[in-house]
């Protein structure tokens, strides 16, 4: 099997998020890519930094795409925030990045 092949593989795997079980993906260096870029543009703009943690979470849990950004408001932000750090450590960014 060539790395070609592998182009556009998603890795998952599963989380406790609220008590229910959901799966995550690793992000891909596009994805990362632009999450560190809107997060540059947020410490310039000082605009609203639950847009970086939606995004992140939109792009490793396939269901959160179809949440619109009142749905996301209307989840304890504690959970969402761990959710983010977990998806950030598993695809081996922040703090602790494992990616296991």
């Amino acid at each position: 099997m060539s790395m070609k092949t592998l182009v556009g593989k998603r890795i998952s795997k599963k989380i406790k998020f609220m008590n229910e079980e959901i799966v995550i993906n690793k992000l891909s260096v596009e994805e990362v890519i632009e999450l560190q870029k809107e997060s540059a543009e947020l410490k310039e703009e000082s605009s609203d930094g639950l847009r970086v943690l939606r995004k992140i979470i939109r792009s490793s849990v396939e269901e959160a795409n179809e949440l619109t950004d009142d749905e996301f408001n209307k989840l304890p932000m504690s959970e969402l925030a761990n959710l983010s750090t977990e998806i950030m450590k598993y695809s081996g960014m922040g703090d602790d990045a494992k990616g296991k």
